[in-house]
């Protein structure tokens, strides 16, 4: 059934052509309820047939994908095969953790933002791969808002859970181009190997397939849609603006219980944005910010879903904050260590509050998108 599908998973491809890597090999793997295969079948029982699985490894929202942002996650078992969280007290694979095994394999579906933390979880168990002697693999899958690149690169000085190493807002990159990118510049001395996909179609169009069969990767993800307007309206996470978490519509809806939505709704569209319309909502968020009160604000519809058009959510975000801190001077507020760390800079933020126009920061942001263009192109794969 798998040849109708225009892509072909890393796991796909492995499990096809490449098992003798695995053969005699005890491994662990890093993974979630997206490790699947294009039948939806779960790469756990898949590798199970082939090799030794002495170890499971969860992100973030944990192996089942249902805990919330932020929620630490206890280790246990599947299966009989112990799991152990790297989103609880610890963030990576300790020695003990990894003992008796000589091959970790990383099986996740990635949102393509550099703030989500599955990247993170990658790079930090290639280093424990590194102290430890262990072979590194990935398992490929396509990067749901495409190739494209946009907004900052990360600055140094702001390096944390939520970008570890400096990447655009939007890298434009696969998990496994990415996983080479980390491989050669933090220089590790490890064995990696990437199980690309199969795909006869141009880079571009990688994930426009509608046949290609989406998991949630976390709750508040539940599909692509929203995957192209959280690469921008997840700095909202950073104020004391609702997100829409707690509704049917995280990141796409946007308010708070003291925002005139109307106002809100006609600013915005007023700026005639490529891609993007406001509308007026109110909604009553069930948990998260402002939960059990009426938020007034927008909803975010996406007018062109062509990924590589010139619709951005980065720069779109950036003139709602500033249309927001300037109608709202007291009221909104910006969490700043939080925001910050989001951005990867220092530098949106006070310009907002200094208030100054965002137009030659989002250009400034342009040219560092244009200049990681050119950078990452020795670890592309497609």
């Amino acid at each position: 059934m798998s040849e109708t599908f225009p892509i072909q998973s890393g796991l796909t491809r492995l499990l096809r052509n490449y098992t003798h890597l695995l053969k005699g090999r005890s491994i662990g793997i890093i993974t979630n309820q997206t490790g699947v295969d294009e039948q939806l079948r779960d790469n756990v029982s898949l590798l199970a047939e082939h090799s030794q699985i002495k170890a499971l490894f969860s992100p973030e929202h944990g192996l089942t994908g249902t805990a919330q942002a932020g929620v630490q996650i206890s280790s246990g078992q599947k299966q009989l095969i112990p799991v152990y969280s790297l989103y609880g007290q610890t963030k990576q694979p300790t020695e003990d953790m990894l003992e008796g095994l000589d091959l970790l394999v990383f099986d996740i579906q990635d949102v393509g933002a550099r703030f989500y933390t599955y990247t993170w979880t990658m790079y930090r168990a290639m280093k424990s791969a590194e102290e430890c002697g262990l072979d590194f693999m990935v398992l490929d899958r396509p990067n749901p808002i495409g190739s494209r690149v946009a907004g900052n690169v990360s600055e140094t000085n702001f390096l944390s859970f939520v970008g570890q190493h400096p990447i655009p807002m939007q890298h434009g990159m696969t998990i496994g181009e990415l996983a080479q990118l980390f491989n050669s510049e933090c220089n590790l001395d490890i064995d990696l190997k990437v199980i690309s996909m199969q795909t006869n179609e141009a880079r571009k169009k990688i994930f426009e397939q509608a046949d290609w069969l989406w998991v949630p990767p976390s709750p508040n993800i539940p599909n692509r849609r929203t995957t192209q307007l959280y690469v921008g309206t997840c700095l909202i996470e950073g104020t004391n603006l609702s997100e829409g978490r707690g509704t049917t519509k995280p990141f796409e809806w946007i308010g708070a219980p003291w925002l005139d939505g109307q106002w809100l709704a006609t600013a915005f569209n007023k700026l005639d944005l490529l891609g993007m319309k406001a509308r007026p909502i109110q909604f009553e968020p069930i948990f998260s910010k402002y939960k059990g009160k009426v938020c007034n604000g927008i909803q975010l519809h996406l007018t062109n879903t062509n990924l590589e058009g010139k619709c951005c959510s980065i720069s779109a975000t950036l003139h709602l904050l500033n249309l927001v801190k300037h109608q709202y001077p007291d009221e909104f507020q910006f969490h700043d260590t939080f925001f910050d760390r989001l951005v990867g800079s220092d530098k949106l933020r006070n310009t907002i509050e200094e208030g100054i126009s965002v137009d030659d920061l989002i250009e400034d942001w342009r040219q560092q998108s244009l200049g990681f263009q050119q950078h990452c192109r020795p670890y592309l794969i497609y």
